[in-house]
């Protein structure tokens, strides 16, 4: 049209505002059609995550709450696995009688290379899964006896991907509830020293984050995931790789967190950092499924075993 329009101008037998009269309109009269075909993909896109969302809720429960649960009262935090057996996928086990105790208070650190089981344990630990062998105990208590929601309510989970909402910081780290006050806010930012950058933010705990903390660094997101799980003073604490992907001062005030985090709580540290569980009362070396060494550091790195091989290959 526009080399075609452009002959009959230079030829005078079209004038140059009748042109471009014309040509506004072909795009005025496009843009509809443009818009459609734009909105169509986006009713797909929409179509094709619903569809997705749909059959997510269409699934069946596989964990189930007993018809007469039970539970340890009061809860003292006291962990056993016992002979523990699981696997994913029929015939390849990722746990293979795994057997170890946390006592109540105690801080006890899992190690070992990726895909050895580690985060396997918390899964089973809160029943995302169920174990296919052995049990865990909860104060003597199987805990597939109990409530689900009872056994979460007893455990503050920290994640190294901190799942934060478009919301205020305040409400990131209370998540809506009425329970935990201003004060209480404030006190637990500053147990975590996420308060150091909370303070310097113009709307401090009012202001508002975007989705998924984007606009907060990583060890700031971790910090604020660390002050979630205290403010809802959990029994036992389960920090599942969330010491990792961080810089050597925010490690720093990560590791001083931790001292209050862990304190008088049983916890249960799963972490490839080793720095960070030096402190912690027992060592568990998890290798292929099975548990290989346990102890203090300096018992492990006595042995000179897998723990040391580990810890060697971090510092070298």
């Amino acid at each position: 049209l526009l080399w075609q329009g452009g002959e009959q101008v230079i030829s005078q037998t079209l004038s140059l505002g009748v042109l471009v009269a014309f040509l506004s309109y072909i795009q005025k009269m496009y843009q509809p059609v443009r818009f459609l075909a734009e909105k169509f993909n986006i009713m797909q896109s929409a179509l094709a995550s619903a569809e997705r969302v749909f059959s997510l809720m269409d699934e069946k429960e596989i964990i189930h709450d007993p018809p007469a649960p039970k539970a340890p009262s009061p809860v003292k935090g006291s962990i056993a696995f016992e002979n523990v057996v699981f696997a994913y996928n029929e015939g390849e086990p990722v746990l293979k009688g795994v057997s170890f105790k946390i006592e109540q208070g105690e801080t006890v650190a899992v190690v070992g290379a990726t895909g050895a089981g580690k985060s396997t344990l918390i899964k089973l630990l809160v029943r995302f899964y169920d174990v296919q062998g052995g049990k865990i105990l909860l104060d003597g208590v199987d805990i597939r006896s109990m409530d689900r929601a009872f056994l979460r309510s007893q455990i503050g989970l920290v994640m190294q991907d901190a799942f934060l909402f478009a919301e205020t910081i305040g409400y990131n780290i209370r998540l809506g509830s009425s329970k935990i006050s201003d004060q209480d806010l404030e006190k637990v930012a500053s147990m975590v020293n996420a308060d150091r950058f909370i303070s310097k933010r113009e709307g401090g705990f009012e202001e508002i984050i975007s989705e998924e903390g984007s606009t907060l660094s990583t060890g700031e997101r971790q910090l604020l995931s660390f002050g979630r799980a205290l403010a809802f003073d959990p029994t036992i604490l389960v920090l599942d790789e969330a010491t990792s992907n961080i810089d050597p001062e925010t490690e720093r005030l990560i590791e001083n967190a931790l001292i209050n985090l862990t304190r008088q709580r049983t916890s249960l540290i799963i972490a490839h950092r080793l720095s960070t569980i030096q402190r912690a009362d027992r060592i568990l070396v998890l290798h292929k499924g099975q548990i290989r060494e346990q102890g203090t550091h300096e018992e492990l790195m006595a042995k000179k075993g897998t723990y040391y091989r580990l810890y060697k290959l971090q510092y070298q």
